[in-house]
């Protein structure tokens, strides 16, 4: 596998991981998951972890091979897709952001 494919890759099953995590309610109160709280927890941690190797590996990549619109934008969108999982995790997490 190409090293440059491995954004895609991210980005897809991040995707995937994210709409199952918001289908599972984790924006919901407590009382409402769809899932397991740890589960939940476990489950966006690797979609986190995920995107962010997704977003360096890309970074990587266009840095040794020159700009190119299709790979700027899938690092852009793993990255900013990284962002939205810490943001989950910081919200699922027992006394971590309020409901907004």
């Amino acid at each position: 596998m190409k090293k440059q494919a491995f954004p895609w890759i991210a980005l897809s099953l991040g995707l995937l991981v994210m709409v199952t995590l918001l289908g599972a309610g984790a924006l919901r109160p407590a009382e409402e998951y769809g899932l397991p709280l740890l589960t939940m927890l476990i489950v966006d941690e690797f979609g986190f972890f995920l995107t962010a190797i997704g977003a360096g590996v890309g970074i990587s990549a266009l840095l040794k091979q020159g700009i190119r619109a299709s790979l700027l934008v899938t690092t852009v969108a793993c990255g900013l897709l990284a962002a939205g999982f810490l943001f989950l995790g910081l919200r699922l997490w027992p006394g971590g952001f309020p409901v907004l």
